[in-house]
């Protein structure tokens, strides 16, 4: 699937093609922390498949708790995450924030990972009042 997309501010936008069985919501301290949420949802894209059309993300090279780095992206302008990618040489995708995702109505996760880091409130939401707009 083609989508589009781009940061809060507009400085940044993109297009990719992606597959909709790579959707997922991850749990882990990392995506809590750098989402400002608790959790974060993301679609994959090979690094071929993704390209930008206007602007070019700030850098930032996260290490994990086990060593592991990972290269975060956001716009430098408004702060919005674009994607994360791995470090280094060697096959790489691009996992975009959903949220950047123009089509993101139609990306619905098909798992979750880093689970036993979710918060217990994330698997009873459905049960909370509902309020469509303020």
């Amino acid at each position: 699937m083609k989508i589009t997309g781009g940061c809060h501010c507009g400085r940044i936008t993109y297009e990719a093609t992606i597959n909709l069985d790579n959707v997922l919501i991850c749990h882990c301290t990392d995506c809590q922390t750098l989402s400002g949420s608790a959790f974060r949802t993301v679609v994959s894209s090979e690094v071929d498949a993704f390209t930008f059309n206007t602007g070019e993300p700030k850098v930032y090279v996260k290490t994990g708790d086990g060593g592991g780095k990972r290269v975060q992206t956001f716009c430098e302008n408004c702060g919005t995450p674009i994607y994360s990618t791995s470090v280094g040489d060697g096959p790489k995708s691009y996992a975009i924030r959903l949220g950047t995702v123009n089509q993101r109505n139609l990306l619905t996760p098909n798992r979750q990972k880093w689970f036993r880091s979710s918060h217990s409130w994330t698997q009873e939401m459905s049960s909370l009042p509902l309020i469509e707009k303020e």
